[in-house]
């Protein structure tokens, strides 16, 4: 399953796929700025792609803003640790 479609169905939703496409581009931009590199910001990995379905939930517009900032802050904590870790910070040496 692409990581698309991973992430509609995590929001539950069959919203228009450019929109959740433009939260999917944002998200692996979000991770870069904060350090992440680029060549580990994959749909495979489990930890990158769990960052990015946080980061869709958190922008998706909840009517309720406590589900929202839930969502918002779980992207956060693992985004910072993402991005405290070597293993995700370092590029490919192969």
């Amino acid at each position: 399953m692409a990581l698309l479609d991973d992430v509609k169905e995590a929001l539950r939703e069959n919203t228009i796929e450019n929109e959740v496409q433009d939260l999917i581009d944002a998200a692996k931009a979000d991770l870069a700025l904060s350090g992440v590199h680029e060549n580990k910001i994959t749909d495979i990995d489990p930890l990158i792609k769990r960052a990015i379905i946080l980061y869709c939930k958190a922008h998706f517009g909840y009517d309720d803003p406590k589900i929202q900032e839930r969502f918002e802050d779980a992207y956060y904590s693992l985004k910072n640790h993402l991005a405290l870790s070597i293993e995700y910070t370092t590029g490919d040496t192969s």
